[in-house]
């Protein structure tokens, strides 16, 4: 039986779009598969830092030592999340748009994971090898003002190819997305609203 682990990025709680479209993606996926279904919110508190301690532990294992006093104590820290993380093969994201990208707080969770034998293999010579490998991934995205074919003035996408390139990089090429944007700066909120979820129904029966 397939694991699914919904990871949430907004702060919003109720309130948050991306969080309410991928609720009607796990409902629909729930329904239809019957998997068990968990969800980390990156909010929690329970996300560790990644600073000097923690990148120093990463530069040590790059150099094939292994870390020690408080570089290992950051190391376990974000081993543990590593752990919680790899041991669901589906992966739900509900991602707002911030400043046309990701909120920190996945940045955050990304730099925790990403690990050299974790996320990771580099080769001199070859480069990078994504170790996720067999696993899949839907994303919900949503944004206030950015929207497809806007102008400039309405801001950019850094959103969508920052957390898809991480997941392909990660190994994790099987992807399906959800978009509501912009659900703000339009004249008509509700038609988009209606189709993302509609949309996040559909990709949840057939995730």
């Amino acid at each position: 039986m397939s694991r699914l682990l919904h990871i949430s990025a907004s702060p919003r709680g109720a309130a948050s779009e991306s969080l309410s479209i991928a609720g009607t993606f796990v409902d629909a996926y729930r329904e239809t598969h019957g998997d068990v279904v968990d969800h980390y919110d990156l909010w929690d508190g329970s996300l560790p830092a990644f600073g000097p301690a923690g990148a120093g532990a990463k530069m040590t294992v790059f150099a094939g030592d292994d870390p020690a006093g408080e570089q290992a104590a950051a190391w376990e820290a974000a081993r543990a999340v590593f752990e919680r993380f790899d041991s669901y093969d589906r992966y739900l994201f509900s991602v707002p748009m911030w400043n046309s990208s990701v909120p920190y707080i996945l940045k955050q969770f990304i730099d925790v994971v990403s690990q050299p034998g974790w996320v990771f293999a580099f080769d001199p010579a070859d480069g990078y090898t994504g170790l996720l490998r067999g696993k899949k991934a839907a994303v919900v995205y949503t944004s206030a003002v950015y929207g497809d074919g806007r102008p400039p003035a309405f801001g950019a996408d850094h959103q969508a190819p920052f957390l898809e390139g991480w997941l392909r990089w990660a190994g994790i090429t099987d992807l399906g997305t959800v978009t509501f944007r912009p659900n703000l700066a339009t004249a008509d909120a509700e038609t988009g609203r209606r189709t993302a979820h509609a949309d996040a129904r559909e990709l949840g029966k057939r995730f």
